[in-house]
Parts: C-alpha cells; sequence; structure tokens
C-alpha cells in the first residue's frame, strides 16, 4: 500500500513538474500558407515573426519566459484554416496571427470571437473582419482605408475618368473596388467601364482592357495579388493595347519575382499601388530593420508581408507587458485600449475602436531598371491622411 501511495504521490508531482513545463512559455500560433499559390508570402510572413521571436527571446522573453511560436499551414485554404485554428486551441494557444487573406481570415473570426482567443491579423484588410469590443485585432490597415486612398491618388494626380476590373468571388478583391468605387463618387471621379473576373485562375482581361480603351479610361484598378498582376494582368494589358496606369494595393508586392519571362520589362512601368512599408524609407528603426533581416536572409529584401508579422509579435508584446499577463482575456483588454502606442516598424500608431491602426500609407511605382535590366519599385509618396474636397 506505501509504494501505491509513493507512486501516486510520484505521478501527481509528474503531473504537476509537466504543467509547470507547459506553462514556462509564452505561445504564439502563426496560420500562413507554407505551400500552395500563396507560399511566397506564406514564407515572407513566417520568416518575419520568427525574427521578432528570436529578437524577444534574445532579451529575455516576456514575462521572464521565452515566446514560441507555434505553425500551422493553411495552404490559403478557408478549411484548412479552421482546422489550424482549432488545433492551435489544443496546444494551449490563446493568442494567434494569421491568416493571410481576407477569406480564410473570416472563416475564423466567429471562432477566435466564440473561444475568446485574441487573433491578430497583419494581412487581412477587408473591413467585415472585425467590430467593437471583440478578440480580433489587426495591425493593417482595412480596406475601406486603402480602397479610398486608390482614389484619393486619382484624385491628387487629376484622373477624372477610370475604370476597374476585380475578382467578383474574392473577398479582398470585392472589398477594394467597393472601396475605391465609393472613394471615386466622393472625389468626383468617373468610373467609365468596370469589369469582374470570376476567379484568379487562368483569366484572360484582354476583351476588359479592350472596352476600358474603348471608354476613355485612363486610369484602371485591378485590385489583384502579385502572381495574377505580374504574369497575367500587366502583359494581356499591355497586348490589348492600352498604355495608361494599371493602380492596385498592397497585394501588388512581390510582381518583380512573377514578371514574364523574355517580355518586354517596359511593360511594367506606369504601373502604382499602395504598401504599408517602404524598405527604403529614411528612418533608424527601417534601416536597422531591414539590415537585421537581410543579415538573416541571404541579404533578401524584406517586403510589406515580413514586417507585417514582425510587427504583430511586437504588438503582442507591447500588450503583454502593458498587462502583465499573457492570457487572451489580459491581451484583449491591453489591446483594446485606444491610448496605447505602438512603436513599430510599420509606424508609430495607436489602435481604433474596431481594433485598427490608425496609419497611413506609401504610394509605390514598377519601373524597369534598365541598369540592371530588372524590374523595381520606388516610393513616391504618403498619404498620412485622406485629401479633403477643394
Amino acid at each position: 500500500m506505501k509504494r501505491m501511495i509513493a507512486l501516486l504521490l510520484a505521478l501527481i508531482m509528474m503531473c504537476g513538474i509537466a504543467g509547470a513545463f507547459a506553462e514556462d512559455t509564452v505561445k504564439i500560433g502563426i496560420i500562413v500558407p507554407f505551400t500552395g499559390t500563396m507560399s511566397l508570402y506564406g514564407e515572407c510572413m513566417f520568416k518575419g515573426a520568427t525574427m521578432a521571436v528570436d529578437e524577444i527571446n534574445a532579451n529575455g522573453g516576456l514575462l521572464g519566459k521565452q515566446v514560441e511560436l507555434i505553425k500551422y499551414d493553411n495552404q490559403n485554404d478557408e478549411t484548412e484554416s479552421r482546422n489550424g485554428f482549432n488545433w492551435l486551441i489544443k496546444q494551449d494557444v490563446e493568442l494567434i496571427i494569421g491568416p493571410l487573406s481576407s477569406g480564410t481570415t473570416k472563416a475564423i473570426v466567429d471562432m477566435a470571437n466564440d473561444e475568446e482567443v485574441v487573433l491578430l491579423t497583419c494581412t487581412a484588410t477587408n473591413d467585415a473582419l472585425d467590430e467593437e469590443d471583440n478578440f480580433v485585432f489587426r495591425c493593417c490597415y482595412k480596406d475601406s482605408f486603402q480602397g479610398t486612398i486608390g482614389a484619393a491618388f486619382c484624385y491628387l494626380n487629376g484622373y477624372k475618368k477610370v475604370g476597374a476590373i476585380y475578382c467578383a468571388a474574392d473577398t479582398y478583391s470585392k472589398g477594394l473596388y467597393d472601396s475605391f468605387a465609393a472613394g471615386c463618387e466622393k472625389y468626383g471621379i468617373e468610373i467609365v467601364e468596370t469589369a469582374s473576373t470570376a476567379s484568379f485562375d487562368s483569366m484572360d482581361v484582354t476583351n476588359q482592357f479592350t472596352a476600358m480603351i474603348e471608354k476613355g479610361a485612363e486610369l484602371v484598378y485591378t485590385p489583384y495579388y502579385y502572381n495574377t498582376i505580374g504574369p497575367l494582368v500587366v502583359p494581356q494589358a499591355r497586348s490589348a493595347g492600352y498604355t495608361g496606369v494599371i493602380l492596385g494595393a498592397d497585394g501588388f508586392d512581390g510582381v518583380p519575382d512573377y514578371v514574364v519571362p523574355g517580355a518586354d520589362l517596359d511593360i511594367y512601368n506606369n504601373v502604382y499601388w499602395n504598401n504599408h512599408f517602404d524598405p527604403n524609407a529614411d528612418s533608424e528603426i527601417v534601416r536597422s530593420f531591414v539590415s537585421r533581416y537581410q543579415a538573416l536572409y541571404n541579404n533578401e529584401t524584406p517586403n510589406a508581408l515580413s514586417v507585417l508579422p514582425y510587427d504583430a509579435v511586437y504588438m503582442f508584446a507591447t500588450a503583454i507587458n502593458n498587462a502583465g499577463a499573457a492570457d487572451a482575456e489580459s491581451v484583449r483588454e491591453a489591446m483594446s485600449d485606444t491610448s496605447a502606442v505602438y512603436e513599430l516598424v510599420t509606424g508609430t500608431f495607436t489602435l481604433n475602436e474596431d481594433g485598427s491602426p490608425n496609419k497611413g500609407a506609401t504610394m509605390f511605382e514598377f519601373y524597369h531598371d534598365t541598369e540592371n535590366d530588372r524590374v523595381d519599385f520606388r516610393a513616391i509618396s504618403v498619404i498620412n491622411e485622406l485629401p479633403e474636397v477643394k
């Protein structure tokens, strides 16, 4: 009997020790696509988040504990996003970064609120993802802002007649078109032609751009992703004879890696887009981040999909330090404080009542770098506030 009691006590002690070890780290989950058509973005996101976690751990961690980053490959799929969320919950994760796209993030928003798990999206921009006083936050701006930024760009540069082509089945693309159209109405810009595609796959928009030419569009708004813009939209627009401006949003980040082999690179001139981050900005915090990132990742220049997850980890770190605790309810309460200031690579900002950041956007252009014979990009302006109609 004494041996049985001793064994039982030993088992209880072992369980207690195991429980102590289980609680010895601050767990942060990250749901991103490591496989599939959006894997380029997923890899960038994981690199940025990993870099931030390693830095925090090297400096003592959070609340005296090391940070553990737990990843799940959702393949940019809604069902896999839900599977990933449930799997992370089983790993006792209460803080999650991701997913990548608005559609896959929307798939788990209700789950995050029901399970009371803090979901911090760094790349999903659709307006419908958050509302006041819930467990969902973001470190990127909303489509209602960046779509209107596109219309503001038209207004500030004197474009009076524009067109738009978007993917009707995609939450991100359709949301951007809606906010762009509302912005055009605000600024008195005429949308002379609107067209849509049913998907991103193997689409041909040559006829749509022919219609844009016939209707006299000076600029065409095309809110698609890099792997559609680079090999399909831009070449097809130019082959249709359209020489005007092509304008997009943050999904254009990465286009130079998807240029058609052997193409005349001049076709990528006159293409503009807004983004969250300028890697060439004259800022000490940006220069330091870029330098450290390149040292880690073979001199690769970080894009917005690298820096936003990096900032997201530090947003969690700020909230945890402010709260003095790392549980979901404490972090949620800290992040709901609209007076809390986040000083990060993508800017210094606060969160509004909906949990979205108050910050501006940088406008970029692609151009043919003739010296190196490649497509490159450069910042042309920063829009911190939407202009008033004169």
